[in-house]
């Protein structure tokens, strides 16, 4: 039988694929201790690999396709087929930046600054490129973590750190003098894979799903009666994909609408639709949108 091998990103993005997948239609279980989890999906298998290592697996063929952030592809220099980017998260749907980051009082204040400095970083490979590219020696040190904890008690000058909101660097007093990188989560391919015709439809099928469900988050449909009267105003209220979906009534004076909005604005929009004489609104919750 056929059988595609997908990497699950251990660590941080764990919880948000597995719930993505969810979404996209595969049940994938697994318990703690377990690197393989189950999914329902006889032509899948599944392995955990940690985001770090991943495009690396995809590469050597040991894994067909995989869930890992650019910054980590770029940190290997991985040689991997880009299939999608999938703009997600553990806490937002936001894309994350690689930082260089100092102490509040640090009299370091631009990339020139660090001249000779110490950097410490999970980041090594492509923070030691980016300096020497522009010039600047700079000594980087591979952190095993808590790597904020290096610059706040002064083991390093600067560290090369991810970060979303920055509420983390803020809390500990240090501050941000420049972005190295922007990144975000992609589904990749190993090329003979990708070249694989029956790979390539299965990897397709799930790009299609995934995306569909990355495109839901946050969304939610309505739908509600109007009387043909009242369409105009009714309709005015309704941001969709497209335009709303209007279909008659058996009664012929009335119309069902139905529309996708985002899912912040429905407290705001329902009474709205209601002053304008909707009835019968109903909110309902969405797993795709393709």
């Amino acid at each position: 039988m056929n059988r595609l091998k997908i990497g699950i990103p251990k660590g941080s993005l764990e919880n948000n694929t597995v719930d993505l997948f969810r979404r996209a239609g595969w049940r994938i279980t697994y318990d703690s201790r377990s690197y393989f989890p189950d999914i329902d999906d006889e032509e899948l298998s599944c392995t955990l690999v940690r985001a770090q290592e991943m495009s690396r697996y995809v590469e050597d063929g040991t894994l067909d396709l995989g869930l890992t952030g650019y910054d980590w592809i770029i940190e290997n220099n991985s040689d991997v087929e880009f299939i999608q980017d999938l703009v997600y998260s553990k806490n937002s749907t936001h894309p994350a930046r690689w930082v260089l980051v100092v102490r509040e009082d640090s009299p370091l204040s631009s990339l020139e600054d660090m001249q000779g400095k110490r950097i410490s970083t999970e980041l090594v490979n492509f923070t030691r490129s980016y300096f020497a590219e522009r010039g600047i020696d700079v000594h980087v040190e591979f952190s095993w973590g808590a790597t904020e904890a290096k610059v706040v008690e002064g083991l390093v000058d600067a560290i090369v750190e991810v970060t979303e909101t920055g509420t983390t660097i803020r809390a500990n007093k240090l501050k941000i003098i420049h972005e190295l990188m922007t990144t975000n989560t992609k589904l990749i391919a190993n090329r003979d894979a990708w070249a694989d015709p029956w790979k390539r439809q299965k990897i397709e099928q799930i790009r299609i799903l995934l995306n569909g469900s990355l495109q839901a988050m946050g969304k939610v449909g309505l739908k509600m009666n109007v009387a043909k009267e009242n369409l105009d105003a009714v309709a005015a209220l309704l941001p969709s994909l497209r335009a709303p979906t209007i279909s008659p009534l058996y009664s012929g004076e009335w119309l069902a609408i139905e529309t996708i909005v985002a899912a912040e604005t429905v407290r705001d929009l329902v009474p709205r639709l209601q002053e304008m004489g909707a009835e019968g609104i109903i909110e309902y919750a969405l797993n795709k949108v393709i």
